[in-house]
């Protein structure tokens, strides 16, 4: 393993030990499996800074410094699988992190079969669904979900919007996107005009885009995410799709995303998203003055989904009062606690936590009260299969 990557731990001096050292050591050291370099990397640095905010905090667990080391995934599955099998292999068994779906199933798999623990803000349904694993947990809303509290309530909005068309990555999260929009579609009886899969290298939507406007759709549903999501709205207001029809992010990356777009390209624009700074909760408010504190801006999606998954495995560690992950896996089935969007709770039969899910709009330049007032809440709520239906079995 790289040694450049070894640590973010606030107040600890140089190592100047490799990991099996540190394995024996008071040191609990945990994993942050995310995207540090390629077209996701800007989520990976702000999961990084979540992981800063949580361990910062906490500081030891049980009478052990905490620490946590960074794995670049690059945001590819196989260099996933290849990062966290070197850190297992060092004694690592605790792990916060995993932005794209296919990158968090295929490691997920590797750390539940090593006897370890991923908690994760992926939303591929199959994470919490039949790929599911006893050492995984998802903090996020699925794919089911985010659909459900962003296209229902936007048709439910805009009566006379009866045609939808959708541009969509070509993998897991795509399809479970997709899928979960044309049933939707159809419980609501609107059209679906159409749909453009794209790979998910793809930076160029004008041919995507093209093909929607020969549709004359009524909405436009980008159920991309990250980068390739703003690089696909960039270019639908370009052509000024937006004069002519919605559009709705279904999955945003939240305030990073809408400082990278501005107030310009953001405004009447419909976003979905896991988590917004300004909810009002005691450890949302608790979270934003620990950001102001040490980074000077407000968390955004990446940094309060890393600080919460982190935050999580700590809390149960303590629960339990054990570091073995056995024991945490209990403390954390069934667990209630006062979470980032208000009251949570980890679902034990299939690992997956209750939150809600919002559906923002953009605001005009003019009506935002502070630099990061880029959004209204039109809609919270929450929808999750019944674990029955989900086709997780644990055992």
């Amino acid at each position: 393993m790289n040694r450049r990557e070894l640590l973010r731990y606030s107040g600890l001096t140089a190592l100047g030990t490799a990991f099996p050292a540190l394995a024996q050591s008071a040191t609990l050291q945990m994993g942050c499996p995310v995207p540090m370099s390629g077209p996701f990397a800007a989520n990976g640095k702000f999961a990084d800074l979540g992981a800063q905010l949580a361990i910062a905090q906490y500081g030891n667990v049980l009478g052990r410094k905490l620490a946590y080391v960074v794995q670049d995934t690059e945001g590819k599955p196989a260099t996933a699988v290849r990062k966290v099998q070197e850190a297992i292999q060092q004694g690592m068994r605790f792990f916060a992190g995993g932005i794209l779906s296919s990158e968090t199933l295929a490691m997920g798999k590797e750390i539940d079969k090593a006897g370890g623990i991923l908690v994760t803000t992926a939303g591929a349904d199959e994470i919490t669904g039949k790929d599911c694993a006893r050492g995984m947990f998802r903090w996020s809303v699925p794919t089911f979900g985010a659909i459900a509290e962003t296209v229902r309530p936007l048709i439910d909005s805009l009566p006379k919007a009866k045609r939808w068309y959708t541009i969509t990555p070509q993998y897991v999260f795509g399809d479970g996107m997709l899928s979960a929009a044309k049933a939707v579609f159809k419980e609501k009886g609107v059209e679906h005009a159409g749909n453009s899969y794209h790979s998910l290298t793809e930076k160029e939507f004008s041919g995507y885009l093209t093909n929607a406007m020969a549709a004359q759709p009524d909405v436009l549903l980008l159920l991309n995410f990250g980068t390739q999501s703003s690089d696909a709205l960039r270019q639908a207001i370009s052509f000024g799709m937006n004069k002519r029809m919605a559009i709705l992010v279904a999955w945003a990356s939240g305030l990073e995303q809408f400082e990278a777009l501005g107030p310009a390209l953001c405004e009447g624009v419909y976003f979905g998203a896991q988590y917004w700074h300004t909810v009002d909760t005691p450890l949302n408010r608790e979270l934003v003055k620990r950001s102001q504190t040490m980074f000077k801006r407000n968390p955004n999606y990446s940094m309060a989904g890393s600080y919460i998954c982190l935050k999580l495995l700590i809390d149960a560690m303590t629960k339990a009062g054990s570091v073995e992950p056995k024991d945490v896996i209990a403390a954390l089935e069934g667990m209630q606690y006062a979470g980032l969007t208000g009251d949570e709770q980890v679902r034990k039969q299939d690992h997956q936590v209750i939150k809600n899910y919002y559906l923002l709009k953009g605001k005009a330049k003019a009506a935002m009260k502070d630099k990061d007032d880029y959004m209204e809440v039109v809609n919270a709520g929450q929808s999750f299969l019944p674990p029955e239906q989900t086709g997780c079995k644990l055992g």
